[in-house]
């Protein structure tokens, strides 16, 4: 039973079987140095690339949580071997926050699992995990909802020959570029310029995911802007993004972090409306809950606004996009994960409504 005079344990689940794994632990490092003590006991499980649940050897405070003194820049996804089942188990109040990133982790997977747990969690629930991770049908929605994007093709890796490819290179035009539609952070993702870079696109987003994403180039400025919310979501600032390559890659992001990026980004007031507008329309279309980082082009002489994609467990330390958006906004990195915690409680006592027992 929840208490609610008491501290909540807040569950940080990081690391997982994704190309992504390193990205994660970066981030579960600067939640946990971030939480206030006074609010979280911290707790940390570590999922390892093979996929098993460890408790990871981290440094205990004198309240039994995670000192956050001890913590280095990133976490390893090492220690003891545990049982996710453990964590419906924590005494108080309890939070889990996963920050794992990609396939098995940001699918809606883990969020299947902690749903059966019965335990509250920070972030979108299962469909919206789902579909907002693969990028050809999240696609199918925002048309649906009519929101503008550039024209794609998703074809199964076993669909992809000869012919395909060139009946996509006749839609599309060329450069265009080719992603697995289950992945993030920009890995796998390739701009190809001719037929030769195409097929080896392809065949290299085919080592990530069955279902490869083809899409047109657009011509504009790389926009972000971060929502937060369940029912009534909104919108920060806008962000932009000025890549130091010819496009926003793994390297870009994480290794050189040469992009040149600019909170809030240079729009009119009209135009900060517009797009914010746009991406809660987004948020909304795929039901997310709690937080998103929602992706555009900008194509200021052709066609405006144009929806990229929509990131569920976006990048979380503090120079990531998301809560650099939001504490431009006036929402500092503290009081945001505070927010995020809420709004899991939120939700879940909400849904316990719907729930038979």
């Amino acid at each position: 039973m929840s208490n609610p005079g008491a501290r909540t344990t807040l569950v940080v689940v990081y690391g997982g079987r994704s190309a992504e794994h390193d990205v994660s632990c970066v981030t579960a490092a600067h939640v946990l140095r971030a939480a206030d003590p006074a609010r979280y006991r911290t707790v940390a499980f570590a999922i390892d690339r093979d996929g098993a649940w460890l408790s990871p050897s981290l440094t205990l405070g004198s309240d039994g949580g995670i000192d956050p003194a001890s913590l280095p820049d990133r976490l390893e996804a090492t220690g003891t071997v545990t049982d996710p089942s453990a964590i419906p188990r924590l005494d108080g109040n309890v939070v889990v926050m996963p920050l794992v990133h990609g396939p098995f982790g940001e699918d809606g997977t883990l969020q299947g699992l902690l749903e059966m747990a019965g335990v509250p969690y920070v972030g979108s629930g299962v469909l919206a995990s789902s579909v907002a991770m693969d990028k050809a049908l999240a696609k199918t929605v925002f048309a649906q909802e009519g929101l503008p994007q550039v024209a794609h093709v998703a074809l199964r890796d076993d669909e992809i020959g000869a012919d395909s490819l060139t009946a996509v290179a006749e839609r599309l035009g060329f450069p265009l570029f080719v992603k697995p539609a289950n992945m993030g952070s920009s890995i796998g993702v390739t701009k190809a310029h001719d037929r030769v870079e195409l097929g080896a696109a392809a065949a290299l987003a085919a080592t990530y995911d069955e279902w490869i994403v083809f899409e047109e180039c657009a011509r504009g400025r790389e926009l972000e802007v971060a929502v937060l919310g369940n029912r009534d979501p909104r919108a920060s600032v806008v962000g932009e993004i000025v890549p130091a390559k010819e496009f926003y890659d793994y390297e870009d992001k994480y290794v050189s972090s040469g992009a040149d990026l600019r909170i809030p980004a240079p729009l009119t007031d009209a135009q900060q409306e517009e797009i914010r507008a746009l991406a809660v329309r987004a948020y909304r279309a795929l039901r997310c809950e709690g937080m998103a980082r929602v992706d555009f082009f900008f194509e200021e002489d052709g066609r405006g606004f144009l929806i990229n994609e929509i990131n569920t467990i976006p990048g979380f330390t503090p120079i990531s996009m998301y809560p650099k958006m939001w504490q431009a906004s006036g929402l500092s990195y503290p009081a945001l994960i505070d927010e995020l915690v809420s709004l899991a409680l939120e939700r879940h006592s909400r849904r316990r409504h719907n729930t038979a027992r």
